[in-house]
């Protein structure tokens, strides 16, 4: 028999639909995409209406944002459960601020052993050293840079101020690397929070009156300049906003290299319901916006304005989400393993393709990172990263799934009506249903394609 997997179902690819479709795997790589009656296989599945896409790549996680917590045992068998498999993590680790080739290194060597999933990792910068470590960082692998114009802690998530920021971005220019920045004016927010407080609101209003849209505009607007300013590809980690992907096209319309990436929560929760109910456990920076506000997200994916779909995923425990006072909680949500089907739930309840899925969640991300040369697509040649989804019904229960170092999830008690059935790594099944297979050590660091240059051009 000529290949080692073939699976047959609905094949979803970033630009078109496939019924009757099939996958079939050679040495972990994709072999072959088609039509009809599927080849033999020492492995062969005939999946009926189930859809085949391509693995996804959460371009957003923090597995090491709470010391002795989650860590990437838990956060990548959380994305194997999900039919994410690759994550790229974020660098603001409690204890490791990762701003040197030895801090990429140490993480490199830390979450290899533990890895159930491939992973790729994001550098930033000590404020106090400035942008001299960027290029030994490419050099040990990173697959992007992390910045903030909000300090969340002078440490470990320090503010990068506008003339910094500048030296940044002009530094990774060259490189061929993005620059991702989180999005809240400092000054902004910091002036917001303070007439909050004043107020005496201290309930789950208070969180989004400390951070209304305009922190989060004026944000983006120093961010896409300043990558106007430097040639650097300029990248917003998440926007909650519409408008927010207006002033990027805009950009974009201009020439400049300006994208947006959408989070999960965004398109899911809504202030008015959610954050009502759910008080900490729905606190997130930026805020979950009005329902209006996820509605209008929903129709820029539909228009093409959304680059990329994460989770900004960090499990923070229980006690660290449930103080009375909003502002006391600690910020963001697990989501990896409720992406994919929390995205394709969305999309058909509102008619909008699935081959956004695959583009959104796979295909841009990998060309995001540098990593399209073996990740993102079924394509022949590239690495058979596959997340099969069965149309079952279930209700989401992080805690029933035991797939999530925390019990609790801002997306207890959801009805997905396509339910992850199967998560395959370089063709090796990884979890099958809730049950995750892979061992401790399966996944790989994943690092870009180094930027060629010939001639004296680059390419």
């Amino acid at each position: 028999m000529d290949f080692d997997l073939v699976l047959q179902g609905t094949v979803v690819l970033p630009d078109r639909i496939v019924d009757e479709g099939y996958v079939a795997v050679r040495d972990g790589k994709i072999a072959e995409v088609g039509l009809g009656v599927p080849p033999a296989g020492r492995e062969r599945h005939l999946l009926g209406k189930a859809l085949i896409l391509p693995g996804a790549i959460d371009a957003q996680v923090h597995s090491l944002s709470q010391k002795d917590q989650e860590d990437f045992l838990w956060s990548t068998r959380s994305a194997a459960a999900g039919g994410v498999t690759v994550i790229v993590d974020m660098p603001y680790d409690e204890g490791n601020l990762v701003c040197s080739a030895a801090a990429v290194k140490r993480k490199i060597d830390h979450a290899g052993p533990q890895a159930l999933v491939d992973y790729a990792l994001y550098g930033t910068v000590d404020p106090e050293e400035g942008p001299v470590r960027i290029r030994e960082m490419v050099e040990a692998g990173v697959a992007a840079f992390k910045f903030s114009t909000f300090g969340t802690d002078p440490k470990r998530f320090p503010r990068i101020p506008p003339a910094l920021l500048d030296a940044c971005f002009a530094a990774i220019a060259p490189t061929g690397l993005t620059a991702g920045v989180h999005n809240e004016d400092d000054e902004a927010v910091r002036t917001y929070m303070e007439q909050v407080k004043a107020s005496g609101i201290t309930d789950w209003r208070a969180h989004g009156l400390s951070r209304p849209p305009i922190t989060e505009l004026l944000a983006m607007h120093t961010i896409f300049e300043t990558g106007a300013n430097t040639g650097c590809p300029a990248h917003v980690v998440h926007c909650s906003l519409g408008r927010g992907y207006d002033i990027a096209r805009a950009y974009r319309r201009d020439g400049f290299a300006a994208t947006v990436e959408c989070c999960i929560h965004y398109l899911t929760l809504d202030e008015e319901s959610d954050v009502k109910r759910l008080g900490g456990k729905a606190k997130i920076n930026p805020p979950v916006r009005p329902r209006a506000e996820v509605e209008r997200l929903w129709r820029k994916v539909a228009e093409g304005d959304v680059w990329l779909v994460s989770t900004d995923h960090v499990s923070w425990s229980e006690n660290r989400k449930t103080n009375p006072d909003m502002l006391a909680n600690a910020s963001g949500v697990p989501g990896l393993e409720v992406m994919v089907p929390l995205f394709v739930k969305g999309a058909v309840e509102r008619g909008i393709p699935l081959t956004w899925a695959a583009r959104l969640m796979a295909e841009n991300p990998a060309k995001h990172f540098r990593l399209d040369h073996i990740k993102g697509a079924l394509t022949p040649g590239k690495d058979a990263d596959i997340v099969v989804l069965e149309p079952r019904e279930s209700v989401y229960d992080a805690a029933a799934s035991g797939n999530n170092v925390v019990g609790w999830s801002p997306y207890n008690g959801i009805r997905l009506p396509w339910t992850v059935s199967a998560t395959y790594l370089r063709g090796e099944k990884i979890a099958e249903g809730a049950k995750v297979l892979a061992k401790p050590g399966t996944g790989r660091f994943v690092r870009p394609l180094p930027r060629q240059v010939i001639a004296g051009a680059e390419a």
